[in-house]
C-alpha cells in the first residue's frame, strides 16, 4: 500500500536550499539513495545528485545526511516557521 504524504503534511514556503552534496568527498557508496523514503537522491554514472525540485518533496528527516559516511552532505533543518508541518502521524 501506497502512503500519499501530501495528505500528511502542510509545507511553508521559504526555506531556500537545505541539502548540498559535495561530489569531490562522495564515495558513491549509495547509502543516500537506499535510505531516502521519497527516493530523491539519484545516480548518474558516477555522480550522485539530488532532484532539483527536492525541496518540494522532502521530509527534513536528515537520514541521507546521517548515514553520508564520507560526511559529502551537507544538511541544516530549515529556518523556523519554513518547511515541514506534520499535521498526522
Amino acid at each position: 500500500m501506497k502512503i500519499d504524504h501530501k495528505k500528511l503534511v502542510t509545507r511553508i514556503p521559504g526555506t531556500g536550499d537545505f541539502i548540498k552534496i559535495n561530489n569531490e568527498k562522495c564515495t558513491l557508496c549509495d547509502r543516500c539513495l537506499l535510505i531516502c523514503v521519497m527516493n530523491l537522491w539519484k545516480k548518474r554514472e558516477s555522480t550522485i545528485y539530488i532532484v532539483d525540485d527536492y525541496v518540494s518533496h522532502c521530509l527534513e528527516c536528515g537520514a541521507c545526511y546521517q548515514v553520508c559516511e564520507s560526511d559529502a552532505i551537507e544538511f541544516r533543518f530549515p529556518a523556523g516557521g519554513t518547511g515541514i508541518v506534520y499535521e498526522q502521524g
